[in-house]
């Protein structure tokens, strides 16, 4: 696990090896998230690079009998 210092001015540097496991780079756009006292920083990813990200998963679904 890796630490960060929060600037005067809120800003954090997200440490190299992260950057380059996550394929990060600047200019990337990232989401932040708040739980509790966590935060997390989610990449957007453009809707190009998600095609077929699911591809494979079962798609049979069990309906109720009125959803026919």
């Amino acid at each position: 696990m890796e630490s960060v210092t929060i600037s005067p001015k809120f800003q954090v540097v997200i440490p190299k090896t992260v950057r380059e496991k996550m394929h990060l780079v600047p200019g990337q756009k990232l989401q932040v998230i708040s739980f509790g006292d966590r935060i997390e920083l989610i990449p957007q990813r453009d809707v190009r690079e998600m095609r077929g990200f699911l591809k494979g998963i079962d798609t049979t679904v069990e309906r109720e009998n009125d959803r026919a």
